[in-house]
């Protein structure tokens, strides 16, 4: 027998990094990235091996700095196109998902030890706890989640529609944790085959092989059954891609993207569509503000333009356009200062009919770059933010379903709002039948980053069971059908529109999935699993304890 737990020496400390090292690398390529634009999900399916043996060998000290150092080495590498937008934001992201792992990992090896022979359960149930909970607090980022790796593998993610993205990400963890579990048997004791490891764990082996068949044929049946289906309408949408940096260049960039937009709408046209869709900011200057307080003559004169153009149109057009309005109004809009009292919102607005009909505010908005909270308790690090051009915007409270005059119910995701599966399905639940996400992922200047993105938004539409429709700055401008299928995604980074025959599944006709309707249970399921086993174990060995010295 060897003792894995002896002191370490610095070749073995090295060794351990080095494990690590390679490991967040090869996981990343799993995903969209520098290696694949599209990702080499299978991948996924085995490159946390090391990571869960390498805690496992280590010793008690050293497992919360490894959880440091591999979660930010993972998104130095997986999220490498950060550095586009800003200098910070390569440095922010790997930190707070280094401190979230430098948490996870010593919780990791208390399930090994305090359930020993079946710790793997344990920890996978943790880890999948831990995909949730690092998604669901202010800065949270579900980019990296295990299961969008395999977002094109689409029989094995359409149980998505009960468990949603959870499920798939704890079908493919356990074998990971299992496997590391028989690592650590074998480097104790090289006599232990990998076949007496699974006569031992027999009745797991069976029961996760029987959930792992009847996922697939599930998908499998649920792919035939979708393709199956008559939509109770089909939405015939424009989409504009005009493949530029929105913000950069003020009134003559403004002028030069409108036009640009408008010259595509025009053509586009010609198709007969039933709305024409532009992205996410699509047109910067405020309709809201320079209507009620016009400031600068021709920023106000291009809006009036713009919304001129939006009522002259025969059918609805909707785009991405931050709504100003008066932050104090007990003050004036300009002040003694010479600053403008204003509070800004990422918002959709949607023309029909000759009037602007409705608008949607952005509910969950980007961490640090949209939106920080905490100036009174952090002020050194928001004052920081501040000084590197960081501007806040207000958060959104409804979510808005917007309908046409022809009956199509839909509601507007702006920019990552897709990646959060409780958002769309809280949309969907609220009447939409269909999501239309509206973004801007230019700025990244990497196709990868864009796929990554497009990988989380295909559970989206497999968890509600609804067309989603992406209309985008520069990519991915696509269709994602029901069963997760994207489809004729345009070219990213080039100057174009496309038309869309968008299928429209209604609640009337299809109700709502299991995911809608219960939405994340399976992970509050494994977060409350977790602190009870934890928890209970924990207690039970202090019991023992201490009844042993009475």
């Amino acid at each position: 027998m060897v003792d894995l737990h002896a002191r370490r020496s610095l070749r073995t400390v090295c060794s351990e990094v080095l494990v690590l090292l390679v490991s967040a690398f090869i996981h990343s390529i799993a995903f969209p990235g520098l290696v694949s634009a599209n990702g080499v999900g299978f991948i996924a399916f085995f490159s946390l091996i090391p990571v869960f043996l390498v805690i496992r060998t280590t010793t008690w000290k050293l497992v919360p700095f490894y959880g440091f150092f591999y979660g930010f080495v993972f998104y130095l590498f997986f999220n490498y196109w950060l550095k586009t937008f800003h200098p910070l934001a390569i440095l922010i992201v790997p930190i707070i998902k280094g401190g979230e792992m430098l948490m996870l990992f010593p919780v990791l090896k208390a399930a090994q030890k305090l359930f020993k022979k079946y710790g793997y359960l344990v920890e996978a149930l943790v880890y999948v706890a831990y995909s949730y909970l690092s998604q669901d607090w202010f800065a949270g980022y579900p980019y990296g989640t295990l299961g969008s790796a395999i977002y094109r593998y689409l029989p094995l993610i359409q149980s998505s529609e009960i468990f949603g993205i959870w499920g798939v990400n704890m079908l493919m963890v356990l074998p990971q944790t299992f496997l590391a579990f028989h690592g650590y048997e074998k480097l104790k004791d090289r006599s232990i085959s990998f076949k007496t490891t699974v006569r031992t764990h027999r009745l797991s082996v069976i029961a996760y092989l029987v959930l792992f068949v009847a996922n697939l044929i599930f998908g499998i049946v649920s792919i035939t059954f979708w393709n199956g289906q008559q939509p109770e309408k089909s939405w015939r949408v424009a989409t504009i891609q005009h493949s530029a940096d929105t913000w950069k260049g003020g009134y003559a960039t403004y002028k030069n993207n409108f036009n640009i937009l408008r010259r595509m709408s025009l053509e586009a046209l010609g198709s007969d569509p039933d709305i024409i869709l532009w992205s996410e900011t699509a047109f910067v200057p405020s309709v809201a503000w320079h209507e009620n307080y016009p400031s600068d003559p021709a920023t106000s004169a291009l809006v009036e333009e713009f919304v001129a153009f939006g009522k002259s149109l025969p059918i609805p057009l909707l785009t991405g356009n931050p709504e100003g309005v008066i932050d104090d109004p007990s003050l004036p809009p300009l002040l003694s200062d010479g600053s403008w009292n204003r509070k800004d919102y990422n918002t959709v607005i949607f023309f029909e009919d000759g009037k602007i009909k409705n608008t949607y505010r952005k509910q969950h908005l980007v961490p640090f770059t949209e939106h920080f909270p905490y100036e009174k308790q952090l002020p050194l690090l928001y004052n920081i933010l501040l000084a590197n051009d960081y501007n806040w915007w207000e958060k959104g409270h409804e979510p808005v379903v917007f309908e046409t005059e022809e009956g199509v119910k839909f509601s507007t995701p702006i920019c990552f709002e897709d990646v959060f599966g409780y958002l769309n399905a809280g949309f969907v639940a609220s009447g939409a039948d269909v999501i239309v996400n509206m973004t801007n992922d230019g700025w990244s200047k990497a196709v990868s980053a864009e796929v990554q993105h497009l990988a989380l938004a295909v559970f989206r539409s497999i968890e509600n069971r609804r067309t989603t429709v992406r209309g985008t700055n520069s990519g991915m401008t696509c269709v994602i059908d029901v069963t997760g299928k994207i489809v004729d995604p345009m070219e990213p980074f080039k100057v174009g529109w496309h038309i869309y025959d968008v299928p429209v599944f209604t609640s009337e006709a299809h109700g709502f999935t299991f995911y809608t309707r219960y939405v994340d249970w399976f992970a509050f399921l494994t977060i409350y699993l977790s602190i009870f086993l934890l928890a209970g174990s924990s207690l039970y060995r202090l019991y023992l304890f201490f009844s042993r010295r009475k």
